[in-house]
């Protein structure tokens, strides 16, 4: 009866530690996907700076680093766009701050259509 006990409680310890071990394991794999898309998204942003001191004015890029302050998805777009408009053809010189102001207010949200209706 005793050995009987033992084994079930030898099994459980087992169930138990195997239990732990694919746990660990899997957190393991999470944390080195996080990691790589982390490295990822950086070596991104880096490509995307690069890019920038080649496609915008120094004034056009304080302006973005502004931006990338308060809002840092905003200025990650924004410099996606020009990246693209730039591989489209659309913009063959180097962007100066006006052509960027252009740029912000055409993707700004519009405030003058939003209506606001008294009840």
């Amino acid at each position: 009866m005793v050995s009987t006990q033992d084994n079930e409680l030898n099994q459980i310890r087992e169930q138990r530690r195997m239990a732990l071990q694919q746990q660990l394991e899997q957190q393991a794999a999470q944390q080195a996907n996080a990691e790589v898309q982390a490295q990822e998204a950086q070596l991104v942003s880096q490509n995307l700076d690069a890019a920038m001191k080649n496609l915008v004015s120094p004034e056009a890029r304080s302006r973005l680093s502004a931006i990338a302050l308060a809002t840092p998805e905003r200025a990650e777009m924004i410099k996606q766009t020009i990246v693209q408009l730039h591989s489209q053809g659309k913009l063959n010189t180097i962007m100066n701050d006006e052509q960027l102001k252009q740029l912000l207010q055409s993707q700004s949200k519009s405030r003058r259509s939003a209506s606001i209706r008294r009840i």
